[in-house]
């Protein structure tokens, strides 16, 4: 039987009707899932509460019982985005051990990277000029994902996976290069030639030495 309140609703409305009582965290994740949705298919200034909560299935008073402003669920998308890339790493380097989870993880590293982060990361730049705010928390969202790559790298290095007189800080600077290089890729609809499985396999030989 239907719930009171849900009788005249089509079955949309039923759904956004049970979607408001879902419990508070699951309601957060999935206006922060719908927001990585449109942040990185689109832009910073060109998004809008409106469209993520219509995304989201919500509305915009719910959406903002959760988060106060734009930039707020912005800030949020960034660390969702790397908790889940650095939950996976987590888990694969304590199941299989640096070198093996390097070399599972990297390209799907490589693919996460290019479905969201450096889509994020270019709109922090593009908006850093105006809102100082937005580059401090870019800056530090950047310095912290080099950082866990760099001690990724160092922990592969010390297995003898990569060269030893490889700078793994710079390598991991690199790697987030590479990853804006990929969502520029994207937005420009692909680079010529190749050129994109020729850097990282380039990079690969770099690092191993082989």
């Amino acid at each position: 039987m239907k719930h009171p309140t849900e009788r005249g609703l089509t079955a949309r409305g039923r759904a956004r009707h049970a979607a408001g009582r879902l419990p508070a965290t699951e309601r957060r994740t999935a206006i922060i899932d719908a927001a990585l949705r449109v942040f990185s298919t689109g832009s910073y200034s060109g998004a809008t509460t409106a469209e993520i909560a219509r995304e989201a299935e919500v509305s915009e008073p719910i959406l903002y019982r959760h988060f106060a402003s734009k930039k707020e669920l912005y800030f949020a998308c960034l660390d969702e985005a790397w908790r889940r890339l650095e939950a996976s790493f987590d888990s694969a380097l304590a199941e299989a051990g640096p070198a093996e989870a390097w070399r599972r993880l990297g390209p799907s590293a490589m693919r996460e990277l290019k479905a969201v982060m450096p889509h994020l990361w270019m709109q922090a730049a593009t908006q850093a000029g105006e809102d100082a705010e937005i580059q401090r928390y870019a800056r530090r969202h950047m310095r912290r994902v080099h950082d866990y790559f760099a001690d990724t790298l160092r922990k592969v290095q010390d297995v003898g996976e990569i060269a030893a007189d490889r700078d793994v800080d710079a390598e991991a600077w690199i790697f987030i290069g590479v990853g804006l290089l990929i969502a520029v890729s994207g937005r420009l609809g692909g680079l010529p030639n190749g050129d994109l499985a020729r850097i990282r396999a380039s990079r690969r030989a770099w690092l191993t030495g082989t």
